[in-house]
């Protein structure tokens, strides 16, 4: 389906949206402007740094705007004289009012990386590997005043493998949400795709905060490796190891579950770095201190050397 080419303004900020805004530039509809969050300090030296979309829209020549907001009514009243047909929204970080909502004749499509109503909300990639769910996937939605609750004009389905991280599966994502784009709003706009209520059931994915990094050893080692994949490769979770006399937090990259024998949680059971939890244990397999590189256990436990029997603390949420 081509259909007649629609005008629409994109609004997206990290690079889970450039391929959605590459697709649509490639298609039959116009791209009139590019919504984006402002430049934001980034990098050891702090430096203003544009978003991915903002630097893909910048190559693509295409109009772009970095308000710290939309509540200003010249927003919306700049989107109406523009006489647009459509919005597309992928992860631009900043809440539509309803004034911008209805800026456009055809109102604004989401590209939210879930299955609605399964995982509404911030974090749908990461709680969906922590849940250990076996599917997730895309919808595009019909925005509404809601919190990801409108009507749905299409999705795709992807499962989740059982090595899959969170950044994996956030490109498989994008590109399946991007490969659905162009069509949906041809269908939208003849009529021939037709917006579908959500069924009940919604869950929720709150946003991820400190305590969501912190890797608790009272629960199942299967849970905690789950959490270590779906944290990577950022922001990372995180254990407390005793180094040089205190304890410092260390990210870890890679994990493992193995079965082992009973022992109080947060004992170090061997030389490899496995660690008890609530049920069996952790092995770290990859992990890094705090300014250093990442390292293999083998060549971290080199330098320093966490013996069996070491008891490991529990982080606080503000060990992160």
């Amino acid at each position: 389906m081509t259909g007649t080419p629609l005008r629409a303004a994109f609004f997206g900020t990290p690079e889970f949206a450039v391929p959605a805004l590459d697709a649509l530039h490639a298609s039959v509809h116009h791209i009139e402007v590019v919504y984006t969050q402002p430049p934001r300090p980034a990098g050891r030296g702090h430096r203003m740094r544009e978003s991915p979309v903002a630097q893909r829209a910048g190559a693509l020549d295409l109009a772009v705007r970095t308000p710290g907001g939309l509540r200003d009514p010249g927003e919306a009243e700049r989107l109406r004289s523009m006489r647009l047909d459509v919005g597309v929204v992928v992860a631009y970080g900043l809440l539509l009012p309803g004034a911008v909502l209805k800026a456009f004749r055809l109102g604004c499509v989401n590209v939210h990386a879930s299955l609605l109503p399964r995982w509404r909300g911030a974090a749908p990639v990461e709680r969906a590997i922590m849940a250990g769910d076996a599917v997730t996937g895309v919808s595009l939605m019909l925005m509404d005043d809601g919190l990801d609750t409108g009507p749905v004009l299409d999705r795709c389905e992807v499962p989740i493998g059982s090595d899959m991280t969170g950044g994996m599966l956030r490109d498989v994502l994008a590109t399946c949400g991007a490969s659905r784009l162009a069509e949906a709003l041809s269908g939208l706009a003849a009529g021939t795709l037709v917006p579908v209520a959500q069924p009940e059931g919604a869950v929720y994915a709150s946003k991820l905060g400190p305590a969501d990094r912190v890797l608790d050893w009272e629960s199942a080692a299967e849970q905690l490796e789950r959490q270590v994949r779906a944290l990577h490769p950022g922001p990372g979770a995180r254990a407390l190891l005793p180094l040089k006399g205190r304890s410092e937090p260390v990210k870890v990259w890679r994990a493992r579950p193995v079965k082992s024998c009973p022992a109080p949680a947060g004992t170090v059971l061997d030389d490899r770095l496995t660690v008890a939890c609530g049920v069996d244990g952790l092995r770290l397999l990859e992990v890094q201190r705090p300014g250093g590189r990442r390292l293999d256990a083998a060549a971290f436990l080199r330098g320093t050397p966490v013996p069996a029997g070491t008891v490991l603390p529990a982080p606080s949420s503000n060990e992160g």
